[in-house]
């Protein structure tokens, strides 16, 4: 049993699978730290000092609070600036590793599509015949 689950846990995709999900998780952390102290910042100074994560829209009169977190905490709100910090770190996140992905293809060297088979002795009589035919 020990070795079968060896096999399954280090052989094959499992492993690399593993390995994939847990450099995502911290990748995806780099972007957002890129998206939120680096190009949100400049996305606030460019439009006059504002903060993205309290941009919302309330769906109840009873919500009157000037910050996103307080306002959830008062009624249904439409989060609209956090939405777009994370669409913004989705389309980042989405490009660098569209960009990955293709320097890893240019990287695999194509192999050569293997020379066609030889025609077989039959295929040979029979072109030899249709040659003779055209002859006459």
């Amino acid at each position: 049993m020990w070795k079968e689950f060896k096999d399954f846990a280090f052989k094959g995709n499992a492993f690399d699978l593993a390995v994939g999900v847990i450099m995502g998780g911290a990748f995806g952390k780099i972007v957002d730290g890129i998206v939120n102290m680096l190009i949100m910042p400049v996305v606030g100074a460019i439009t006059g000092g504002v903060n993205f994560d309290n941009v919302f829209l309330p769906l109840s009169a009873a919500v009157n609070a000037p910050a996103y977190a307080d306002a959830v905490k008062q009624g249904p709100v439409l989060g609209l600036g956090a939405f777009l910090t994370i669409l913004i770190n989705f389309l980042i996140l989405a490009f660098i590793l569209f960009q990955m992905v293709k320097v890893s293809n240019r990287m695999k060297k194509a192999e050569p599509p293997p020379p066609p088979p030889a025609p077989s002795k039959t295929e040979e009589l029979l072109t030899e015949i249709r040659d003779s035919l055209r002859k006459k």
